[in-house]
């Protein structure tokens, strides 16, 4: 087994490859505008620190959300090319479980990221493999007693210590995490997620509403 993981979903870009057994190479750059351009050096140096080529490749991992349109789409689209130019498997992950994952806490606690407009992307985790609620957007303000007394990793959480008094590492989500717990639930015979993004909400652009479409006579 070779899993080339990579996630966008956040502001970083990141990518690793894992063996089965552990993760052999990573990369990870944050910057939130950047995606498209630094995604594909991303792989390329990751591939190279490995000392193998693309080809080499068993499966495709990509953090599927919830995030930003824009970000989010570069990470899919890669991971759907590279699937389909490969001829092999590409399979999900939401992205709040690789930040689960990479967590050092003991007990339930709360993932949250940012998900821009004053709002949170964030689900409650049991345990670092065990999520308790789907992903969902809402305003801290909002989810105060869902949170409440709950430690909370993500870049949201450090973003809104009133809601998340309990804050903590990590703040993005890393695609060593990502393929660790995917690599994991392959092993136990687990389906993964389809690779199709969790947006949660309509995109920033949209068609007007009083839009008249013009023909021409």
């Amino acid at each position: 087994m070779l899993l080339l993981a990579l996630d966008t979903a956040t502001p970083a870009v990141t990518v690793a490859l894992h063996d089965g057994t552990s993760v052999i190479a990573s990369s990870s750059q944050v910057d939130a505008r950047r995606h498209g351009e630094l995604l594909l050096p991303a792989v390329h140096r990751v591939l190279a620190e490995a000392g193998l080529r693309l080809d080499a490749v068993t499966g495709i991992v990509v953090g599927v959300g919830p995030g930003p349109y824009t970000g989010l789409r570069v990470g899919l689209m890669t991971a759907d090319t590279f699937g389909l130019a490969l001829g092999v498997p590409v399979h999900g992950v939401c992205t709040l479980d690789g930040l689960a994952y990479a967590a050092d806490v003991e007990g339930p606690f709360v993932v949250a990221t940012d998900a821009r407009r004053k709002e949170v992307y964030w689900a409650r985790y049991a345990d670092r493999r065990t999520r308790l609620s789907e992903p969902a957007v809402d305003r801290p303000a909002e989810i105060d007693e869902a949170v409440a007394a709950l430690p909370a990793v993500g870049a949201g959480a450090l973003l809104y210590p009133d809601t998340f008094a309990d804050a903590r590492a990590p703040e993005n989500v890393s695609a060593a995490a990502l393929a660790s717990l995917a690599a994991e639930r392959l092993a136990a015979g687990e389906e993964l997620e389809p690779p199709r993004p969790l947006y949660l909400r309509r995109p920033d652009a949209q068609v007007p509403k009083n839009y008249k479409v013009v023909t021409p006579k």
